[in-house]
């Protein structure tokens, strides 16, 4: 078993769930009858999904930049949760050097810490009631450096790398932790990067295309998910090709992005 059906008093805790993918797992999970806890900054974003969603949904605003929000958060809970969706993240696009080092630690916080705080606290109650599910999102950003989003691709390889170890750790014990990879998305991602319009239209994807991938790979309990035939190609290009032909590529393109 993975994600087990929903219950009375039970949640799916849904970070990032103000707009785009996390709005979209919000909505899918709800309309598969499972509660849902969102959370994000903006609250009133929050409050506006979950009216949408209806009394399944709950309210945590909550910055996952800040420790002791989300220690706050954890112990708020008060629902059984049955799974958690770790997809709230953001991206800057920029030489390293001149980028603003707060806000680069600040992705760090969000991108990675949160994700290993709200893993690590939630998967005990799952193991002991042998079900559960965790969605961690990544991106095809993971599979290789990238000159001019360089915090954010780390980031991005260590939720991977991270996802699908402890998946394999917990073989058989009824919970798994799925690593979602996306590629170009529609979502405010672009805008909040600085990179918003710099890439044609048809290389997007729908945030409620990925969402939807991301929900059955739950519920399958599969390791790793990459929507898109596109998407899984340029995974392997990134693994296999040599990082002497790669990098200077990859850091052409993202000079023409800033």
């Amino acid at each position: 078993m993975a994600l087990p059906p929903p219950t009375n008093g039970s949640t799916i805790l849904v970070t990032g769930a103000s707009a785009g993918i996390g709005a979209e797992l919000a909505r899918g999970l709800a309309a598969r009858g499972y509660g849902v806890t969102l959370v994000a900054r903006r609250e009133e974003r929050l409050r506006a999904l979950a009216d949408e969603l209806g009394s399944g949904a709950e309210v945590a605003a909550c910055d996952l930049a800040d420790a002791a929000a989300r220690a706050a958060l954890v112990a708020g809970v008060e629902r059984q949760v049955l799974g958690v969706c770790n997809n709230a993240g953001f991206g800057s696009v920029g030489r390293f050097a001149e980028l603003d080092a707060e806000r680069e630690l600040r992705l760090v916080r969000v991108n990675v810490e949160a994700v290993v705080e709200l893993t690590r606290a939630f998967l005990p109650p799952m193991l002991k009631a042998g079900a559960g599910a965790v969605l961690n999102v990544a991106s095809i950003a993971a599979y290789q450096p990238l000159p001019g989003f360089a915090a954010y691709a780390a980031s991005k390889a260590f939720v991977q790398s991270f996802s699908e170890a402890v998946h394999e750790e917990l073989a058989g014990t009824g919970v798994s932790v799925t690593c979602l990879s996306p590629g170009f998305t529609h979502t405010e991602f672009g805008a909040a990067a600085g990179s918003e319009g710099s890439l044609p239209g048809f290389l997007y994807g729908d945030a409620s295309d990925v969402a939807e991938a991301g929900i059955e790979a739950m519920l399958a309990g599969r390791r790793s998910a990459i929507p898109g035939l596109a998407n899984r190609a340029s995974m392997l290009g990134g693994r296999v090709a040599p990082r002497s032909l790669l990098l200077p590529l990859v850091r052409q393109v993202t000079d023409r992005l800033r």
